[in-house]
């Protein structure tokens, strides 16, 4: 990185480094960032190296709900937390992707996926077969949504998944483990077990490796 001197009011030298990233931006090096927009990309890099961690906690705790077992604060609060980690995973996933070569197939998936569950969650609360005060759809059309958007869901997380295994940035099995989770997952919803249970235990072993993976991509520090 080149260096020019100026004089402080004290007589003395200054050192100045230009705000850009690998020198002066010149003709040959227009592709280079200013040092304020590389912070700002470093930022996102390292917030979704550390979200990406909530992809195998989404997966722990919807494999919990599969299972049937009871829990004190009851299957819906576990089922909204296992879809507030999901969110956030899929953006963390996203952002990791956002520079790479499958960055369109990956906001494709992320808005489809966060559509879907905007869909989803709120009808979790409502018993099988219960239709919402005022609601202009009856039960069944409700549950044509519910299975709209589930689908919606799956397929933002197989456009992830594609997106990871084409990218060359991360793992490729990763990739095919989730769009394998996605498949099971979004076909178990609807299906005795033990299928969501086997989704569930695919969207840990992807979720756990893209974790690790994109853990190493960058410095801790």
């Amino acid at each position: 990185m080149s260096i020019s001197h100026r004089q402080t009011a004290s007589g003395r030298p200054l050192r100045v480094a230009p705000a850009w990233v690998g020198g002066a931006g010149t003709a040959k090096n227009e592709h280079l960032l200013p040092v304020r927009e590389a912070v700002w990309v470093w930022s996102v890099r390292r917030y979704a190296r550390l979200a990406l961690w909530a992809l195998p906690a989404a997966a722990v705790l919807h494999g919990w709900t599969t299972l049937g077992i009871d829990t004190p604060t009851g299957a819906l609060l576990v089922t909204v937390a296992a879809g507030w980690l999901a969110a956030i995973a899929m953006i963390a996933l996203a952002g990791l992707l956002a520079g790479s070569r499958t960055r369109r197939s990956a906001l494709f998936g992320l808005l489809l996926g966060l559509a879907g569950m905007a869909v989803t969650l709120p009808l979790a609360a409502l018993p099988e077969g219960a239709v919402a005060d005022g609601s202009p759809l009856s039960a069944d059309q409700l549950h044509l949504v519910e299975v709209g958007a589930t689908a919606a869901v799956g397929a933002g997380w197989v456009l992830l998944g594609w997106a990871v295994f084409r990218s060359r940035l991360v793992n490729p099995a990763d990739g095919v483990l989730l769009m394998l989770a996605a498949a099971a997952i979004g076909a178990g919803a609807h299906a005795d077990r033990p299928l969501p249970t086997v989704g569930a235990l695919l969207l840990l072993a992807a979720g756990t490796g893209l974790a690790w993976t994109g853990g190493r991509l960058i410095p801790k520090h």
